[in-house]
């Protein structure tokens, strides 16, 4: 039976990236723009692809796309997603792109106004009157899954759709269906990649309703995009399409073992089972594998040890830390391609944790997970999702709060989050939450697993 996911994208930056996702969906899943289901004809076929036809047959395209037939070829598979902004020019354009056939005409809504920039208007008036309607949409995809597993949210912190509105229905969706993992690829803003004054404000009060609503939080950051477009892919002035890409192949290869056969199937719950240790530490880092540019593809072997390299080098990274800024709690490795094999995984994995065993907290023994799925992505071979919860994820945070504090000392721009009805309070409370959850990866990076010994001695004195 497939676990279903409902697809949400929020503000414009959020529908950008969501198109990116779908169109790869689409092409891993061979389905058209007019949404139904292609067989490859002989001629067309290569060496290799019966292998591809037979997962193809095998994969669970319900998981994000809901069929009006029970017959796979006369199906028309619809994107089981809502598509929501408070302006209407980004969902126009989707519904002129190629794709705009594929989606529900009832599920993309927008409003009239925008949010200008400006969080409250997305959390508490703009966005507050738009919200029902969207939940409505919502209720109606739920009830049309066997076994909805969860929600998936893309969309910004730093304009004012994407956070001030996606918070909202986060938190909405939360309430309406508490037993479901909600889960949120999240653009963080950067200093160095900014378009927005108010980002910090933005960031940081989103921050703090994704701390308290969310279960899982894909951290996204627009300046270490750019810097795998500079350094790794050689392209000096990479448009958004092409930044587009590379998210979604991530956001695929994440979800990749939930919608194709592997040798450990996975979901959004073990997911967060496995690299969750504490309920508030629930941000991750992400990287792909592989990422070279053209000229490099013909001297590079594309082979396990290599995709494990590249997992957990800084340069993949898709948020602007360090290893040496933190160390990792857990880790997951989700390997795609069609002969790859679990020892020679396990193997380079033991010797990378032994290589690199600085970077991994001692009290958490064999954090970290591997999957292997046969089907391999459209763009590639092979290659390598990692997501990992690291305590370098304090950078981020710390960056947001140094700018907030800094606009907040002087309450800058402030009146035009008074005047929607917003309460200084909620900023000092959102500014005590993130500097909470700093203090807390501070000190899960400084624990160490003599403190246990040292209690146990104290024991044994009193005996």
């Amino acid at each position: 039976m497939p676990r279903e996911i409902i697809h949400l994208q929020v503000g414009q930056c959020g529908n950008q990236c969501g198109l990116a996702v779908w169109e790869e969906l689409l092409q891993e899943h061979r389905i058209a723009t007019d949404g139904k289901y292609t067989k490859r004809e002989k001629e067309e076929c290569k060496e290799g692809d019966d292998f591809r036809e037979m997962c193809d047959e095998l994969s669970q395209i319900d998981v994000y796309f809901t069929p009006n037939n029970e017959s796979v070829d006369k199906a028309m598979f619809v994107p089981r997603a809502v598509v929501v902004d408070l302006e209407p020019g980004v969902v126009d354009t989707i519904k002129a792109s190629n794709y705009g056939e594929v989606f529900k005409p009832d599920s993309m809504i927008c409003g009239a106004n925008g949010a200008g920039n400006n969080w409250a208007k997305g959390h508490y008036t703009e966005g507050a009157e738009l919200v029902e309607e969207v939940l409505d949409v919502v209720r109606k995809e739920v009830e049309n899954c066997n076994c909805p597993q969860g929600f998936q949210f893309f969309h910004s912190l730093g304009g004012g759709t994407g956070s001030g509105m996606g918070t909202l229905l986060i938190l909405k969706i939360r309430d309406n269906y508490p037993d479901r993992i909600t889960t949120s690829y999240s653009v963080y803003p950067s200093p160095l990649v900014s378009d927005t004054v108010v980002e910090p404000y933005n960031a940081c009060l989103s921050s703090h309703q994704l701390l308290e609503n969310c279960d899982e939080t894909f951290i996204i950051d627009n300046e270490s995009l750019y810097n795998i477009f500079h350094n790794k892919l050689k392209i000096k002035e990479p448009n958004y399409k092409q930044l587009n890409t590379i998210i979604s192949s991530v956001a695929c290869g994440i979800t990749s073992s939930l919608r194709f056969p592997g040798m450990l199937n996975s979901d959004l719950r073990k997911l967060g089972t496995n690299l969750v240790p504490f309920p508030r530490l629930h941000f991750f880092l992400v990287a792909q594998a592989p990422l070279q540019c053209k000229k490099e593809k013909k001297h590079l072997s594309l082979n396990i040890k290599e995709l494990t390299s590249q997992a957990f080098d800084e340069s993949n990274f898709f948020s602007n830390i360090r290893n040496k800024d933190g160390k990792t709690l857990a880790c997951s490795l989700t390997f795609r391609g069609e002969d790859l094999s679990s020892q020679v995984i396990d193997d380079e994995i033991r010797k990378k944790q032994v290589k690199d065993a600085d970077h991994f907290v001692e009290w958490i023994p064999s954090n970290v997970k591997s999957g292997i799925v046969r089907v391999p992505p459209i763009s590639s071979a092979v290659s390598c999702t990692a997501v990992t919860n690291t305590t370098a994820l304090k950078v981020v945070y710390q960056r947001i709060i140094t700018q907030f504090g800094a606009m907040y000392k002087r309450k800058a721009f402030l009146h035009w989050y008074k005047n929607e009805g917003m309460d200084e309070m909620e900023f000092e409370e959102a500014e005590k939450n993130i500097r909470d959850l700093i203090t807390e990866y501070q000190d899960k990076q400084e624990a160490v697993i003599e403190e246990c010994d040292d209690d146990e001695d104290e024991d044994d004195d009193d005996i």
